[in-house]
């Protein structure tokens, strides 16, 4: 789309006395952006998503660690209440407070990971998009300069012709 647009820049006519400014068909390059537009949200609800998903499962898993610490916390009043069982309860309570902060820490490291990697790939994209709309800027630029360089010939009279260039 970037191809077809650039294109039709190159090819338009240029408006007397104005070296950077030239005439196309206004309905035709908004429909090309209009479809450059369309193409930019998946990414961006992508990565958006991407990113609900992992506050959600951090949530989850904040949660989960939660219930698991007040389990653990119920059972270890429960056991401090039987004399006789006093360590069994220290220890039970301490084995699964551990388990908690060890899933808690295990699942947020998977869901950076996961995050990360996704984000990683959506910034390829973007950044391979964005580099190719500096290159059409330059290839713009450049051709711009070369015809204002140009010997212009006679202004043609009458509206220019519009040029339909399929890339």
């Amino acid at each position: 789309m970037l191809n077809m647009l650039h294109g039709m820049i190159t090819e338009a006519w240029g408006v007397p006395l104005g070296a950077e400014k030239c005439v196309i068909d206004r309905d035709k390059a908004l429909d090309i952006l209009d479809e450059i537009r369309g193409q930019f949200p998946t990414e961006i609800a992508e990565a958006k998503r991407l990113l609900d998903a992992r506050a959600d499962f951090i949530n989850n898993a904040k949660r989960e660690a939660e219930a698991i610490k007040r389990t653990a916390e119920d059972e270890a009043r429960r056991l401090i209440d039987e004399q006789e069982i006093i360590k069994a309860s220290r220890v039970k309570s301490n084995e699964m407070l551990a388990y908690a902060e060890s899933s808690s820490t295990e699942l947020r490291r998977a869901a950076n990971e996961y995050v990360d990697d996704a984000m990683h790939r959506t910034e390829e994209a973007l950044s391979t998009a964005l580099d190719e709309i500096r290159r059409s800027r330059q290839r713009f630029k450049q051709a711009a300069r070369s015809a204002a360089e140009a010997p212009q010939a006679a202004p043609p009279t009458g509206p220019p012709p519009v040029i339909d260039v399929d890339l």
